[in-house]
C-alpha cells in the first residue's frame, strides 16, 4: 500500500511534530510514508472566507500531488473533512482516498492497539469536524484506551464546540473566548493532565486559555500519544 501524509498547513508551520508523529507510528505498524514535497495548503481558509477561484486551485493541486497513492493520511479532522466534502463540488474529483488518521488506523488497518505507553491522565476534545462531518464517533477513544499507562477521563460537555473555527474566533472574539472558557472548565473538572484532539488548530485555541490561566495541563495532538512510546515518550 502506498501511504502519503498530508501534513496540513498549521501542522507544517507550527505543529511539525505532530507530522512525524505520524510517521513514526505508522513505521513501528510497518508501513512506509510518503511526504510529497508539492503538496501546499487543502484551501479550507480560502473557501471559508469566500475565495473560491483559489480554493479551487488548491484542491486541484492536491489532486495532482497526491494521484496515484492508495491512502492519504491526515492528522486534522478539518482539513479531512474539507477534502472530502468539498473537493467533489469545487472540483469534481475527490481525488485519492483520503482518512484522518484515527480512521486509517481502525477502519484500514484494523487495529486499536497500536503498541503505545503513554501514564498519564488524558481526556479527549472531539473537534466539530472530526465530530460531525467526518463521524469519527469512537475511534480515537477507542484507539486511547488500548494506550498502556494512560488514564482516559471522559470530558463533560464533549460535543460543545470549542470557540475556534477558523476565522469565526477572529471576526467574534468575545464568543470565541466565553466558548473557550467554558470548554477550558470542563478539562479542569475531568482532573486531566493532557487534553487531546484529532486538530492542533482546536488544540491551540484551548490551549492557549490552559497556558494563560496556569493550569498545568498540557495539550497534545492524538498522533503524539500514540506514537508515544517507553523509549520515546511524548
Amino acid at each position: 500500500m502506498r501511504i502519503a501524509l498530508f501534513i496540513t498547513c498549521v501542522n507544517d508551520t507550527l505543529y511539525p511534530r505532530t507530522g512525524k508523529a505520524v510517521v513514526r507510528l505508522l513505521s513501528r505498524l510497518g508501513h512506509r510514508v510518503e511526504f510529497p514535497e508539492a503538496q501546499t495548503c487543502c484551501g479550507q481558509m480560502h473557501l471559508n472566507t469566500g475565495y473560491r477561484d483559489d480554493a479551487e486551485r488548491l484542491a486541484r493541486g492536491f489532486v495532482r500531488t497526491f494521484a496515484g497513492y492508495d491512502a492519504v493520511v491526515v492528522p486534522s479532522g478539518s482539513c479531512a473533512g474539507m477534502i472530502r466534502e468539498y473537493y467533489p463540488k469545487l472540483v469534481g474529483d475527490d481525488g485519492p482516498p483520503v482518512y484522518e488518521l484515527t480512521e486509517f488506523l481502525v477502519d484500514v488497518l484494523g487495529v486499536t492497539d497500536v503498541g503505545a505507553y503513554f501514564p498519564h491522565r488524558v481526556t479527549y476534545h472531539p473537534t466539530c469536524h472530526s465530530l460531525r462531518m467526518l463521524g469519527l464517533g469512537d475511534r480515537p477513544y477507542r484507539l486511547l484506551s488500548q494506550v498502556r499507562g494512560l488514564d482516559l477521563a471522559e470530558l463533560p460537555g464533549a460535543a460543545e464546540c470549542c470557540g475556534f473555527g477558523g476565522t469565526f474566533a477572529l471576526k467574534n472574539p468575545d464568543v470565541s473566548a466565553a466558548m473557550c472558557a467554558d470548554k477550558v472548565g470542563h478539562v479542569l473538572e475531568t482532573g486531566a493532565e493532557v487534553l487531546a484532539a484529532a486538530d492542533n488548530s482546536c488544540l491551540m485555541h484551548i490551549g492557549g486559555t490552559l497556558d494563560r490561566q496556569r493550569t498545568g495541563v498540557r495539550v497534545l495532538h492524538i498522533a503524539e500519544i500514540l506514537a508515544s512510546t517507553e523509549e520515546a515518550p511524548a
